[in-house]
């Protein structure tokens, strides 16, 4: 028999078919969290606990402001400020959208910040606080499913990690 190959198997049959929890076209409709994406219940708590952060922030660059005076620094923080803002308006937007509601509370970085003495070093805190806010991004966007979030979250990243880098020398100046 050398040479001669053996005979495709045949096709399979309804009872063959049967024999399979499910076909892989429906892994779209398994629960997300099935398949390591958050659960909205989850999404929703991140979404908030950004916010509160953002919040603080908005908090923050206000209460820098009042003693950066008019130059480079205070053009800084009144960028930080609008990024800020723009980023706590989106996620209360989020939340909404996912059935949440959004949190009004301010996080705690913010009374954390405004104890620290000079402004390099309170423009190194904030910066700090800009990291945290990376890493937590970070962290969650390859378990986000909503394409909407998930853009929405990566964009903020990016524009947190650029804040970081501008912000930088004006940090190390003290």
């Amino acid at each position: 028999m050398a040479g001669k190959r053996a005979a495709p198997p045949p096709p399979p049959t309804d009872a063959d078919t049967d024999r399979f929890a499910s076909p892989a076209c429906a892994l779209a409709e398994v629960d997300p969290a099935y398949r390591g994406f958050m659960p909205r219940e989850e999404l929703i708590a991140l979404l908030n606990e950004l916010l509160e952060a953002e919040q603080a922030g908005v908090k923050v660059a206000n209460a820098f402001l009042d003693s950066a005076g008019d130059g480079q620094t205070a053009a800084l923080l009144r960028d930080l400020r609008r990024d800020e803002a723009r980023y706590a308006a989106l996620l209360g937007r989020l939340v909404n959208d996912l059935g949440g509601t959004p949190s009004g509370k301010i996080g705690g970085f913010y009374e954390k910040a405004v104890a620290v003495d000079g402004m390099a070093a309170r423009l190194a805190f904030l910066n700090r606080g800009q990291g945290w806010v990376v890493k937590k991004l970070r962290e969650a966007l390859p378990r986000i499913a909503e394409d909407n979030v998930h853009a929405a979250l990566k964009e903020m990243l990016e524009t947190h990690d650029a804040n970081i880098a501008r912000c930088a020398p004006f940090a190390a100046a003290g």
